[in-house]
Parts: structure tokens; sequence; C-alpha cells
């Protein structure tokens, strides 16, 4: 068995795609996944599963998604070892040491093209907010608040043409917890 961590993107923000983290619950249960267990209402959850890659695992609980709930939701799926990394690996704590509620994580639902990796390098940063991309993390700092900087969700995806979804700091941290390492 494998843990993993699914983070969906844009459910139950200002009234749209709402979903009960109950009912969100019980379908990872009916997809057989086991100890299921969700963490505030915007779609992270933790469970542990026998088998399947993270393209395969996000496919398939896309799929259930749209079929359970009639809505298409961006879904990332993390294993234990992979977010652990993450967490672990920040260079705006391991190398500055930045204020925490500074911080966030948007997660990617694949590795990025280097190229474009390269392209995004080159137009710079946004200052004051930074941005790393490493592997399927891109690590922010935004000194004036994440509601106030360019680095969002959409930007990401259309500079490195993957899905990406955003979690502050204090959610990745508790993301690890549930995952039991």
């Amino acid at each position: 068995m494998k843990t993993c961590i699914a983070i969906l993107r844009g459910i139950n923000v200002s009234g749209r795609n709402l979903i009960k983290m109950t009912e969100l619950k019980k379908m990872f249960e009916d997809l057989h996944f086991e100890n299921v267990k969700t963490y505030i209402q915007s779609g992270n959850v933790a469970f542990s599963v026998k088998s399947g890659s993270d393209e395969n695992l996000q496919e398939e609980i896309h799929d259930a998604i749209q079929k359970t709930f009639s809505f298409d939701v961006p879904v990332i799926v993390l294993d234990e070892k992979e977010l652990t990394r993450i967490q672990q690996q920040n260079p705006f704590l391991t190398a500055r040491k930045e204020d925490v509620l500074k911080l966030h994580v948007t997660f990617l639902g694949e590795e990025p093209e280097k190229a474009l990796v390269e392209k995004l390098k080159e137009t710079g940063q946004f200052l004051p907010d930074e941005w790393i991309v490493d592997g399927k993390a891109v690590y922010l700092f935004c000194p004036t608040g994440y509601g106030n900087t360019k680095l969002n969700n959409n930007f990401f995806e259309k500079k490195l043409k993957v899905t990406a979804t955003t979690r502050n700091w204090k959610t990745v941290n508790e993301l690890v917890k549930m995952a039991g390492v």
C-alpha cells in the first residue's frame, strides 16, 4: 500500500463546485481507497492505495468526481514521498528562513517541460513576489499575500502548460501529517 494525497482545484470556492467532505470521502471509499481523510473544505484528501501511478489515480479521481458530482475539477495526486520532499526542500525556508505565513506551494499535475521552465525563468520574477520551480512544485514567496500576486494557478498553467493548484504552507504541513509521514 502506498499513501497519496489528492489535491483538488476549484471546489467550494465562491459557492461553486460544492462538495461536502463527507460525500467526497465516501466517493474515495467507493473507489476502494483506504484510510481516507480530508482536510478543510478546499479539497485535500489523503488515502492509501494498493497500486497505480499518480497520473492514473488523477484520471480515476477526476472521472469519479465528474460522474458523482457532475462537474469538471482538476485533480493532482502526489505520493507521500514526493509530498515530503516538497515540504522538506522549500528553498525559501532552507536557504532564507522566510515568514511561513507568506509561503505557498503551487502543485503541478506533472513535471513541466524544461524548455517551458527556462522560458519562464527568462521572464524574471514579479517582485516582491518570487517563485522557484522544482519538479512538480512551484515554491512561492508572496510578502504582500497570495491574493495580491500575479503568480496564481492560471499564470503557471498558461506558462508551464500543466494543471496547477496552490496551497498555503500551513496546509502543506497538514497534508504531510495526514499522509502519516
